[in-house]
Order: C-alpha cells, then sequence, then structure tokens
C-alpha cells in the first residue's frame, strides 16, 4: 500500500490483482467466508437459547469483528497455524496504534520525536513479533513441503520458490503483504459491516425490505451458500449505501505528487501529500440528492459504482492505488449481512425506538462508532435453537 511507484509496487500489485485476488482466487476461499459465516450465526443463536423468551442481547458489533479477523487470518495463513491467535492478537494491537496518536507522525524529522513517541516503539515490537512468527510458519511448511496453496501465504511461498517474477520475492516482502492484508482488510470489512447493521436498525423499512430479499431468495434452506447471492439486488444497495455514508478510509489512503503540477490555480510542488477527503465528496449536495438520508434505492440507475471511475463515489480509492480486494471484500460482507438477516431479527435493546441509536463516529485508521453496536437477536428459525 505505501511502496513508492517503481518496478517493485508494480510487481507486487500485479500478483495481488492476478494472483491474491483474482476472481478464482475469491471462489477458492468461499468455504472459508461460508465457514466463519455459519460460526458467527452460531454464536448468536447460543446467545438467544441463554437469553429468556427466545432472544437476547448480543455484542453484534464484537462478534462481527472477530468473525471477520478469523476470516481473513484463515484466508491469508490458513487455519494450521500454531500461533495463529498470538498473530491474531499482535496485528490487532498494530492496527489500534497506527489508528492512535503517534508524535513521531507530527515531527517525522524529529529523532527526539521518535524516542518519546511509545506508540512507536509498541508498534516496532509487534512487528518484530509478526515477523517472528510469519517466519516460523514458513520455516513450517518448508520442513513439511506443504505449501497451502489454498490460502495467501501458500500463493506468495509458491512464487517465490519458482520464480517468474521480475524482482524476487523476499520473506520480509511476503510478511509485509500479509501484514498489510490483515490490516486493511480485516479493519474495513469489520467496519462497514457494524455500520450497514447500524443503519439498518435505524431504517426499519429498509431492514424490512433487505430481509424480504434475503429470505425470499433462501426460503425453506437451513443455511445459505454464496450461489445465490448474485441475486439479492437489494442488498448489493445496501452495501453500496453504507459505502457512501460510511466509507471506512474517509481520507482514502495518502497521496504523493510526483511531479509539480498545477490544480484549480494552486501550485502543488513536487512531493508534496494529498488527502483525498472521500467522506465529503460522498456527502456533496451537488452529486447528491438528501445525501444524509440512507437511501439504498439511489444507486438503482446502476449510474454509479466504486470502481474509481465516478469520482463523487470512491470508498475504494481509484487510479493505480484502488483497493485490489473489492470482489473478496464485497463477497465476504455481503454473505454475512445476508445471513445475519435471514436468521434472525433484529432491533435496539429495552424500549428504544429505531431513530435512537448512537451514530457518533471515532477515529482511527479507518472511522468506526464510537460504541460497540450492541442489539437485541430474535431467531426466526425453530432449528437454531
Amino acid at each position: 500500500m505505501f511502496s513508492p511507484y517503481g518496478d517493485l509496487w508494480r510487481q507486487l500489485r500485479r500478483i495481488c490483482v492476478l494472483e491474491l485476488f483474482s476472481a478464482r482466487r475469491v471462489q477458492s476461499l468461499r468455504h472459508v467466508h461460508e465457514d466463519e459465516a455459519r460460526r458467527l450465526v452460531r454464536a448468536v443463536a447460543d446467545e438467544c437459547v441463554m437469553g429468556s423468551g427466545g432472544g437476547a442481547v448480543v455484542p453484534i458489533g464484537d462478534m462481527m469483528s472477530r468473525m471477520v479477523n478469523d476470516s481473513v487470518v484463515r484466508s491469508a495463513i490458513g487455519g494450521r497455524c500454531a500461533r495463529r491467535d498470538e498473530f491474531l492478537r499482535e496485528l490487532e494491537v498494530i492496527v489500534r496504534l497506527i489508528g492512535g496518536f503517534n508524535l513521531a507522525d507530527l515531527y517525522p524529522s524529529s529523532s527526539l520525536a521518535r524516542w518519546l513517541s511509545s506508540a512507536l516503539r509498541e508498534t516496532e515490537r509487534c512487528n518484530r513479533s509478526v515477523r517472528a512468527i510469519i517466519d516460523d510458519i514458513i520455516r513450517e511448511r518448508a520442513a513439511g513441503k506443504d505449501d497451502g496453496e489454498d490460502d495467501l501465504l501458500g500463493v506468495l511461498l509458491m512464487l517465490q520458490r519458482n520464480g517468474g517474477v521480475q524482482c524476487p520475492l523476499t520473506t520480509d516482502m511476503i510478511a509485509t503483504v500479509i501484514m498489510e492484508i490483515f490490516s486493511a482488510g480485516s479493519e474495513t470489512a469489520s467496519t462497514t459491516l457494524e455500520w450497514a447493521m447500524s443503519e439498518l436498525v435505524r431504517n426499519p423499512r429498509v431492514m424490512e425490505k433487505a430481509q424480504t430479499e434475503v429470505r425470499k431468495l433462501f426460503e425453506g434452506q437451513d443455511k445459505l451458500t454464496e450461489d445465490g447471492m448474485s441475486k439479492l439486488s437489494y442488498l448489493h444497495l445496501v452495501i453500496r449505501e453504507t459505502l457512501r455514508l460510511h466509507a471506512p478510509g474517509p481520507f482514502l489512503l495518502p497521496r504523493e505528487c510526483r511531479e509539480q503540477c498545477n490544480i484549480m490555480g494552486y501550485d502543488i510542488p513536487k512531493g508534496t501529500r494529498v488527502l483525498v477527503n472521500a467522506w465529503a465528496i460522498a456527502r456533496d449536495t451537488r452529486y447528491w440528492e438528501d445525501p444524509e438520508v440512507f437511501k439504498p434505492e439511489r444507486f438503482n440507475s446502476d449510474l454509479v459504482d466504486f470502481k474509481g471511475n465516478n469520482f463523487e463515489y470512491i470508498p475504494f480509492g481509484s487510479g493505480r492505488r484502488i483497493c485490489p480486494r473489492i470482489t473478496l471484500g464485497l463477497t465476504s460482507m455481503e454473505f454475512v449481512l445476508a445471513s445475519l438477516l435471514y436468521h434472525f431479527d433484529w432491533e435496539l435493546p429495552g424500549s428504544k425506538r429505531s431513530e435512537e441509536i448512537d451514530m457518533s463516529e471515532a477515529f482511527g485508521i479507518t472511522v468506526r462508532r464510537k460504541s460497540k453496536l450492541v442489539l437485541h437477536a430474535t431467531p426466526r428459525i425453530s432449528y437454531l435453537h
């Protein structure tokens, strides 16, 4: 994500697009997403069994976050890693530290600021720990002659062993790619899912319409599969509208001006760091009618997509550095959301009205909810008991 533009960046980008996040690879990881979504459904159902009246108040925000983390780790390094829990714990700390305050970010050229920054030291410690874990995994697979090519690490190890790339893949490069997959994939997906559930509860009309679509399509089935997901047209619109109002990265990734240029009368020197305010663009009344209203139907026309061609809607960025895992991320998020809507009815705990839900934002590596989402779930299908 942060490599300077050049041969190495082009190679890593090509590997991500053609090998790690291709349609074929997404299909091969389908069983992971389905399995983790079913584990989530079972966990919510177990909470409901223990509750009174067949329902229960569940910390669905935390539960979705854990599910996404497990799914990303299984996709990235497989489920056989003996130090998987430690790996996950250290990466979660890194994500939290990157999104927090760091004095060295304000004064990057100051050695004193770097020396005073406890966050920087802790991040470096976590990085070393994660690298050590990945090195252990690589050694284990080399000793067992098992590349585990059904996960992303296995693909990278295969490319490293077989060669055929312009710049040889080092273990350090592989570790960096795995870390970026986790930090970008887990945080954005869990944040988007939490906002989607929040908006659905806040807008009962949209919730009812989305649930009706899912339940009609999978009627009579005890579990969902990704086979029919392409037919859930309204659910796709719900995800799109969620990404408009709650883009995970409000300023996208920082860009750097590669050469001096003039934009709208402003001289932009070479090397200038540029932040694009995607959050504000998605709320601009010049491009969006009633921009603060959650209205999935606005995307019915299909005239606006998220592939970077419509600059009023760029939740995944645009250009060369647009997010390479759009397909994988959307597929997994839609399946999780459909599973939750199919199996349970959702509302705010107690006697709260839907409009009373707290929608406050907290800034970090992504814009998350300020408070974790807690909802009352009621099982719809008896077999869950």
